[in-house]
This record gives C-alpha cells, structure tokens and sequence, in this order.
C-alpha cells in the first residue's frame, strides 16, 4: 500500500459513504443490474427467434445470482488481452453465468454500461450532498438564532461599517446554501438516464433484434428506466448521454464550493480578529514552530478543496465542446478523474462546513471591545442630532463633530491611543451633553437596524419550511479524518 500513490480524497477528505458511491464494487455491480435490466426487458418484449425466447428465466436468475459476486481477477485478465473494460466485465460476467454468457449485453454498446452507471452514481451522490447541506443549513439556522441580537461591527472592503449582529452575518451564508439546495434540487430532477440507443443513438440493433418493429423497440428505454429507479431516458442521444449533462452537474458542485469558500474566508478573517473560531481541539498543533498558533486548518482546508472543485469544474465544459459528432473518446481519462474527484471534494468541504459550524466559538467580550471602538464615530449624526435637540446649532456642531473626529481618529492612528471621542465631546460645552449621556446612545442595540428580526424572519419563513420537510435527514455529525 505504501508503494503506490494513494489518493489524498481516500485517504483524508471524502467519507468512506461517497467513496463506496465510487468504488469498483458499486460501479461494477451497477453494471451487472442494468445487464439483467436490459435481458429482462428484452424478454418480458418477446424477444425470440423462430418462435422460441432467446432469453429464458433460468438465464435472468443465474445473472442475479452473480449481480454482486464481481470476478475482478478474471476481468483483470481479459483485459490485458483485449484492452477493452466493458467487454472484459461481460467475459467475467459469462464465465460464472455460461448458461447465460451469450445473451449478456445482447444489442447493447459500451456506453449502456458505462454512461447509465455515471447517471446513476452521480444522481446518488447528489442525494447524499442535499442531506449533508440540509445538516450545514440546519446547524447554521441554530447558530443565527442563538446569536441573532448580539451586535457586531460589519465590514464593507474590510473596514467598519454600519453594525449588524452575529446571527445577520450567519444568514448571509445560509442564504446562499439555500440557493445551492435549489440548484442541487432542480439538477436531481432532472437526472435521466442514457438507456439503450445503441452505437450512435438509432437503436438499430434493437430494430434488428425486434425485426423491425418500431413500436416494440420505443418501449426499451422505459422499461430500462423504470427497472433502475428513473422515470425516463434521455429522447435522442448520440452513443453517450450529452457531456453537458456532466457540466452542468460539476457546474452545481462548484456553486457549493463558491459558497463554502466565502464562508471560510469570513471565519478565518474573524478568527485573525478574535471574535469566532473554528474549533480547536485540546491536543491539536496549530503551528510547528510557534505553539502558541490556533491556525484556522479546517477553513483553509475548506478554501483549498473549493479553489480545486471551481478549477475543475472546466475539465467537463471543455469535454462537452470538444466532443466530435456521436461520440469520441477525449472524454473517457478525463472524465474518469474530474467527475468522481468534484464530488470526493464537495463532500469533504460539507464534512468540514458541518464540523465547524457545529463547533465555532464565539466571544462576545471581544465583540464588544472592537465595536466601541468603532462606535462613537458612527454614531456621530446620532450624537448631533441629540444635542440640536437640545438647542444646539446643526451647522456649528456639524463642524465641531467633524473636528473632534479627525482629532480622535489620529490619536488612535498616530499615537496608538484609545478612541477619546467621547469624552471630546463631552468635554465641548456646545453640545451641552454628559458623558453619560451619549453613552447611552452608544448603546450597541441602537445601531443594528432590522438585523434581528431579519434573522428570524428569515428563518422562520425561508428555511424552517424546508429543514421541517427533511426533517428526517436531519442530526448528522461529520467526522474529520486528520
């Protein structure tokens, strides 16, 4: 094992549930099922010759026995012989099932294997992508109610700006796992399989096969789809199934991928702030040299895989364009790496989304400190409002604030000093204002607009409906291997 490159998504990122999604045993076996879908189906047709069945039941229940007895070590073999994958599986497939070894793939191309099973296991991986999103959304929505009222700075080009609260900020990310759900929902639905079209998508062998009769041969694709849990076939195809269909899946990913990565922006720049953090276990080593560090490994690790998942997103999109009339083979290496790897990414980024969303610390006392701070030159209008109020002169005090400010703010800049506005302004008899006075206005709750109802409405309207209808997906934990 330790002779030859292991893949990293094996060993360190992607579940052992989304690595069995991609494994030889479920491709393999998947292959097999539509083998016996596609003689069951030619047999409940009439398929037959002179009058008698080509496909018989003792053939179909010899296949079923086999369906997960893979032969790897035969098809191995043949394949060295005859470089050729599908054709070595239906040799292995044959060997354990003689009766039945010559009816095996009967009319069918490599790409009725081949492009179904790629339907098939992408369509489960996208299932197991919506639970574990659903869990991100549902712990993130716990997380903005819990903090919904506690206010703090909010950033526009990394600079202060008007306040928000913890819990707003967490919508912002919901927001768009939302839109991700719906995109991830919709490309499900869409999911159909190639069925069985034959070498360039005209069925003629099956017309062959069925002796010309149109009628009969309309009915396959069906069959086939139902029998594997779809509800329908693409209408035309060439050989394969359209490569964009690959694009627009990946297309899908990398919007999560998007999302997840501004997400661990936003925690590792909070996290360098003081304010929130990923968790941090007891015996964890931040850093080789400098054992005081708590670097923020899990949010990098998430930007890491987004920044692979975006990139390889175009391995498919320049698939689809190069693809020559019904089929050529560019896409076969490529698309045999950059699919299955998209999806060992994404749900490794979900994996580590859940865990740290689930863990983040929050430290209120900094988040406070660092928006008093900040305060008093925000609530400067507020300030000189008050004080017209009480008889001052708008023009003359708007000066005066302005002023006091540019004082303020090099005492902070220049001397490395504690924001005095305050008690600038106090100490100014033309606002006639106590210190008392206008720290009441400095009150952090003043200063949050709508964000706390926002939260819930939010919430409440836009994402308990969904988390309530998939509620038995709910309560999952993720597990990060290292």
């Amino acid at each position: 094992m330790n002779d030859k490159y292991l893949s990293p998504f094996s060993e360190r990122y992607a579940s052992k549930e989304m690595q069995y999604i991609f494994s030889p045993d479920k491709k393999f076996t998947t292959w097999r099922k539509l083998w016996i879908a596609l003689a069951e189906t030619e047999k409940e047709l009439g398929l037959s010759e002179n009058g008698k069945p080509v496909i018989t039941d003792e053939q179909i229940k010899e296949l079923k026995a086999f369906a997960e007895d893979i032969n790897y070590d035969v098809a191995k073999e043949r394949e060295k012989l005859v470089r050729h994958d599908v054709m070595s599986h239906v040799y292995a497939y044959g060997k354990q099932c003689p009766a039945a070894a010559g009816i095996i793939h009967l009319g069918a191309t490599s790409c009725y294997v081949g492009d179904n099973t790629d339907i098939i296991i992408m369509t489960e991986a996208m299932k197991l992508f919506r639970k574990k999103l659903l869990n991100v959304i549902n712990e993130l929505s716990k997380f903005a109610m819990q903090y919904k009222d506690l206010p703090t700075l909010a950033f526009t080009h990394f600079q202060p700006a008007q306040p928000t609260t913890v819990g707003k900020r967490a919508t912002l990310w919901m927001e768009e796992l939302m839109l991700d759900l719906s995109d991830l929902d919709y490309m499900i639905s869409q999911q159909k399989l190639l069925g069985c079209k034959g070498t360039t998508g005209t069925q003629a062998s099956f017309l062959e096969l069925f002796n010309g009769d149109h009628e009969t041969v309309r009915k396959i694709d069906g069959m086939i789809a139902k029998k594997m849990g779809f509800s329908e076939c693409y209408p035309v195809s060439g050989q394969t199934y359209s490569r964009k269909v690959d694009t627009r899946v990946l297309n899908v990913l990398a919007g999560i991928a998007q999302s997840a990565h501004k997400f661990s922006n936003d925690i590792r720049l909070l996290q360098h702030l003081k304010e929130i953090e990923e968790p941090f276990e007891k015996n964890q080593i931040g850093s080789s040299a400098m054992a005081y560090k708590r670097n923020p490994m899990r949010s990098e690790r998430i930007a890491s895989l987004a920044n692979y998942v975006m990139a390889d997103a175009l391995n498919p999109a320049i698939t689809a364009a190069t693809q020559w009339f019904e089929r050529t083979l560019d896409d076969s290496a490529n698309k045999r790496i950059s699919v299955p790897e998209a999806f060992l990414a994404i749900d490794g980024i979900l994996d580590l989304y859940l865990n740290v969303v689930d863990g983040l610390v929050v430290y209120d006392k900094v988040i406070y400190q660092r928006f008093m701070k900040e305060i008093p030159f925000m609530a400067t209008e507020n300030i000189m409002m008050d004080a017209v109020k009480r008889g001052g002169n708008r023009q003359e005090l708007h000066e005066r604030i302005r002023e006091h400010s540019m004082a303020a703010g090099a005492v902070v800049k220049k001397e490395g000093k504690e924001n005095d506005l305050v008690d600038r302004i106090a100490g100014d008899p033309a606002f006639g204002m106590t210190k008392e006075m206008i720290e009441e206005i400095l009150d952090p709750k003043n200063f949050v607009g709508r964000a706390p109802q926002q939260t819930e409405e939010f919430i409440n309207e836009v994402v308990k409906p969904v988390l309530d209808a998939n509620s038995d997906v709910l309560g999952m934990t993720a597990e990060i291997n290292v």
